[in-house]
């Protein structure tokens, strides 16, 4: 009788046991996985749904977008991610990026075409192929083609601070000229050099 007892109750402490850290690793997977839902707008040609490319496969309104997913919108399509408090976004027609993000905000890396913000309390992280950073608030945007032209601009004009440190040295030497023209009436008359001599008086 004492030995059915006890059987009966280390099976119901197994059972406990094993109910809870099932619980437990549902519970830890569910949180790592946080998703976003993507809605997806604009004209097909064959007259279907339109679609957009989540990772190489097609995706239609509806779909869950994880963290580093990389999405791609074809021409004449557009696509926004909602991503709940972490902010949405809006990928323009031929568009890539890989999306990051987490309860506490979001970035992103974009190949080509343009996003735009819609809503985040934080600002996106949008990081280009042409090596620029950009954090983009609620109703910015930022284009891969603008962000390459802008490197190609700087690298024109002289590199930015190269050409201010230039500008400076150019506007030293001219004062230092000025300085040294006008520093005294019986020094130097022009900048050819010509000594003025002075005769005394008898």
């Amino acid at each position: 009788m004492n030995s059915k007892l006890w059987i009966r109750k280390a099976l119901s402490t197994c059972l406990a046991v094993a109910t809870i850290l099932t619980y437990s690793m549902v519970t830890l997977a569910n949180s790592e996985k946080i998703a976003g839902e993507i809605l997806v707008t604009g004209i097909n040609i064959d007259g279907q749904a339109p679609f957009v490319k989540v990772n190489g496969e097609t995706a239609q309104s509806g779909r869950s977008i994880f963290s580093s997913s990389t999405i791609a919108t074809p021409e004449n399509t557009r696509a926004i991610i909602s991503l709940g408090k972490a902010g949405k976004i809006e990928l323009a027609p031929n568009t890539t990026l890989a999306l990051f993000f987490g309860e506490k905000g979001m970035s992103g890396d974009l190949t080509t075409g343009r996003v735009t913000v819609l809503n985040a309390a934080d600002g996106v992280v949008i990081n280009t192929v042409g090596g620029k950073s950009l954090i983009l608030n609620s109703g910015e945007s930022a284009s891969a083609a603008t962000a390459q032209q802008d490197d190609t601009t700087d690298n024109r004009r002289g590199g930015g601070s190269a050409g201010l440190f230039y500008a400076l040295i150019l506007a030293g030497a001219v004062a230092g000229i000025v300085f040294a023209a006008t520093r005294g009436n019986d020094n130097v008359t022009t900048l050819g050099g010509g000594a003025r001599i002075i005769s005394p008086t008898r």
